[in-house]
């Protein structure tokens, strides 16, 4: 393979709206259309982030059948969001890195499909859990990773437009999502309850302690190399990224995990 240029990568220190997070991939899809159209100069990035607490939606449902669902979930404080990725209903939010790779498959040869794009995304949470804290796993013919058949610890939903993808993963890291997950039937799997890394191996872990674990593997299954981003460069990438932080910052406290 050609050598690639390198996938960047950013972690948000706030955690982030889902909406204004939606909006800035569907902002940075455009400036990598458009610069791959002019120049074929666009950057591949890799957004690293907590949402604050929200259940999303995927393509396959409706918004009549989500109205009672939506009334519910608002009702526990959490936002609730139809989106455009894959999948069905999950929810997001702290304790739980979710990761938007936003790269150009076309630059790989031959271009890369999206069953591998999404294969690689599986094994490098695969790998992670399993390096970094010696996880056994079990197989599933679900997409997403599980600790057991009836134990889910990571998710994939992602969109693939002009061959650049967005969306992406989301694993749980601490105990904090776990009841969130409890009030809906994630994914569409009855019978299937959310896991996390400190439920699996009975310590606690830290959101920015798995970063750069996560970040080097990922670059080692999509063999490219791994660069921060620059936020002292002045260009729409960065001027975006910092408008979401800057907005972020000022959100305030959110809503805990409902208790049982």
């Amino acid at each position: 393979m050609p050598s690639l240029p390198p996938i960047v990568f950013h972690s948000f220190r706030p955690l982030l709206p889902y909406l204004p997070a939606w909006h800035l991939q569907e902002a940075l899809h455009r400036i990598q259309l458009e610069a791959r159209r002019e120049s074929g100069t666009h950057t591949d990035l890799l957004l690293l982030l907590q949402h604050r607490p929200v259940y999303t939606a995927g393509r396959r449902q409706t918004e009549p059948e989500l109205d009672d669902e939506r009334r519910r979930l608002n009702a526990l404080g959490a936002d609730f969001v139809p989106a455009s990725r894959g999948g069905q209903l999950t929810y997001h939010g702290p304790g739980q890195i979710v990761g938007y790779p936003l790269l150009d498959l076309s630059r790989y040869t031959p271009v890369m499909g999206a069953r591998d794009y999404v294969c690689r995304m599986q094994k490098t949470l695969e790998l992670h859990l399993k390096e970094a804290h010696g996880l056994a796993l079990s197989p599933s013919e679900h997409t997403g990773v599980f600790l057991d058949p009836r134990t889910k610890i990571a998710s994939i939903g992602v969109q693939v437009r002009h061959r650049l993808t967005s969306h992406g993963f989301a694993m749980n890291i601490t105990h904090e999502p776990c009841g969130w997950f409890d009030e809906v039937v994630a994914c569409g799997l009855d019978g299937v309850k959310a896991g996390s890394i400190e439920g699996a191996t009975g310590k606690k872990v830290s959101i920015e302690d798995e970063i750069p674990g996560l970040v080097e593997r990922f670059g080692r299954l999509y063999e490219r190399d791994m660069v921060p981003l620059d936020l002292s460069e002045s260009n729409p990438t960065t001027k975006a990224i910092l408008a979401l932080e800057k907005e972020a910052s000022g959100m305030g406290k959110w809503a805990t995990a409902p208790r049982k």
